[in-house]
């Protein structure tokens, strides 16, 4: 039996879904205009979500992608855009009338979009922690704005749902709200402000430990930015509560010896006279060519106390070319 604080999230989502509100969860991200690509009002009004977890360069080859908690389906009709295929993209959701406003949508958009086939778009009842896909299937697993309102145990499990259906070098992609504050605990008790994606916000590096627990070698943090404030007169706080929205590319990758690769936007240059420098690790920096490097990189090559190596604070955006 699911704990109260899901069934409560289950009866805001019915309502959100019989009537569309806006701005329950306002996206941090715009949405992605691509050709041919029209988006139904209804659709964009459900857009449930505090960024975006579809980004063209993950969407390569006919992915297979799953994407739970399905909303209004944009971000399903999104991912189709990328693989048009039968099946191609299974939607995942726990509450029946967020399916069927979502099948409703979706014919909407098949009337507006001539390439778009119904049969592209797999919708499944479900729940993250017991996903209704099997092992090693998936190229491709999002989620929007969910893992968020999980308590630890349940996020937990989630992630090693996610992990278990996606095949080797599978990418796990996610947007979720973090908090670097303590939430205070009559917030995090809360029941309906954790579904409403508030109260449950982890602190970002809580978040990526949790994600490298469930077993991925490689987490990239591609965006972060201001989304929310819990102030004292409407939340009972003590002061103000800041809320980012993060969003996190983790790669099924083995795990590394010496830990997990995570990437948050630094990046080394090197400025010597020599024609490159190699650290024995298999990072070479050529002369005054930015190399994106993940944080134990970066904390590797501070430590060397060279005079003529450049490494930057994280600046939490990362957009690919790496080190490792």
């Amino acid at each position: 039996m699911h704990p109260t604080y899901l069934e409560t999230t289950k009866n805001v989502y019915r309502e959100a879904a019989e009537s569309p509100q806006v701005g329950l969860c306002c996206t941090t991200t715009p949405v992605w205009q691509l050709p041919g690509l029209r988006i139904p009002l209804r659709m964009q009004q459900m857009n449930y979500g505090c960024g975006s977890t579809v980004h063209p360069r993950d969407l390569v080859n006919d992915p297979k992608v799953l994407y739970v908690g399905v909303g209004g389906g944009m971000e399903l009709l999104q991912f189709s855009y990328f693989s048009r295929q039968a099946a191609g993209v299974t939607g995942v959701d726990v509450v029946d009338e967020m399916l069927e406003a979502c099948r409703g949508n979706l014919r909407a958009a098949k009337e507006q979009n001539p390439w778009f086939r119904s049969e592209f778009i797999r919708l499944v009842k479900g729940d993250a922690l017991h996903l209704p896909v099997a092992d090693g299937s998936i190229d491709v697993a999002a989620q929007n704005c969910l893992f968020n309102i999980f308590k630890h145990e349940d996020l937990r499990q989630a992630l090693r749902e996610m992990y278990r259906v996606l095949k080797p070098r599978g990418r796990l992609v996610l947007s979720d709200p973090t908090c670097e504050q303590a939430m205070p605990p009559h917030l995090q008790e809360d029941e309906r402000l954790r579904a409403l994606c508030l109260s449950g916000a982890l602190p970002l590096d809580e978040y990526i430990q949790l994600i490298t627990d469930a077993g991925f070698g490689t987490v990239e943090i591609r965006a972060r930015r201001p989304y929310r404030i819990l102030d004292p007169a409407n939340y009972g706080t003590d002061g103000l509560v800041f809320i980012e929205s993060v969003e996190v590319c983790a790669i099924k990758d083995p795990m590394p010896a010496d830990g997990p690769c995570v990437f948050t936007g630094r990046t080394a240059i090197y400025y010597g006279s020599e024609e490159s420098f190699d650290d024995g690790k298999g990072h070479v920096l050529l002369p005054n060519q930015p190399l994106a490097v993940c944080d134990k990189t970066a904390a590797a090559l501070e430590a060397l106390g060279r005079n003529d190596i450049y490494v930057s604070e994280s600046t939490y955006f990362y957009d690919g070319g790496g080190c490792c």
